[in-house]
């Protein structure tokens, strides 16, 4: 599989985003992270559907817009953000919604299907819904807010949907860094999002491709 890295645009400085967008398009990122949240499923309010159409016209065509939503009725919302130009759409399995019809209909407005799980969530439930997705994003905080420190304890989950599911990318998200990272691709992930880590560094562009090859190191890639 692939290595993947998206930073996260909830890091990015909100007076200037147009200018943060470029930013990652130019670092060698492989996606743009999208965090959404409605202020209920998760304590913080954050981005919408312009947010992505803002997003589609600064990123250079083609560049991937992964879009995180951390709200309670993802059904709703999920084949809007693809028409503002979202290229993979991820929801919670924490919630009362039918995975799989939602996943089909995700599909069939032609974006990629993104299942998720809380560090807290077991990993029996995206064990179980894995196959009609296409990644799996495995919490390594919990959602809400960034700056939070990784939560080690969600690498065994990784680390048996990788055995099970070869071809599946697996997402960490939360506390993502140059060493976090390490772990967390020594335990089968292949994408990254990372927020802080990257939003912080003078230079992303070198952020990334430092992260990159310390990634790839271990993975053999």
């Amino acid at each position: 599989m692939k290595t993947e890295i998206l930073p996260s645009l909830l890091a990015a400085d909100p007076g200037t985003l147009a200018d943060e967008i470029r930013r990652v398009a130019a670092s060698g990122a492989d996606a743009l992270h999208l965090d959404v949240m409605d202020g209920h499923f998760v304590p913080n309010l954050s981005f919408s559907p312009d947010t992505a159409a803002l997003c589609r016209r600064v990123l250079p065509e083609g560049f991937p817009i992964n879009t995180h939503l951390m709200i309670t009725n993802p059904g709703d919302y999920a084949v809007r953000f693809v028409g503002k130009g979202s290229t993979t759409i991820q929801f919670h399995l924490e919630l009362d919604v039918n995975v799989r019809a939602l996943a089909a209909e995700i599909h069939a407005s032609g974006a990629r299907v993104g299942l998720v799980i809380n560090p807290d969530t077991p990993v029996e439930r995206a064990l179980q819904y894995a196959d009609c997705a296409d990644e799996v994003l495995c919490m390594t905080v919990f959602p809400g807010y960034g700056g939070q420190a990784f939560i080690a304890d969600v690498l065994p989950k990784v680390e048996r949907l990788r055995a099970r599911f070869h071809w599946l990318d697996i997402m960490v998200d939360g506390g993502v860094n140059a060493e976090t990272a390490v772990l967390a691709a020594k335990a089968g992930a292949n994408q990254f999002v990372a927020g802080s880590y990257l939003f912080a560094a003078e230079d992303m562009a070198a952020a990334v491709a430092g992260l990159r090859s310390r990634i790839d190191g271990v993975r053999g890639v």
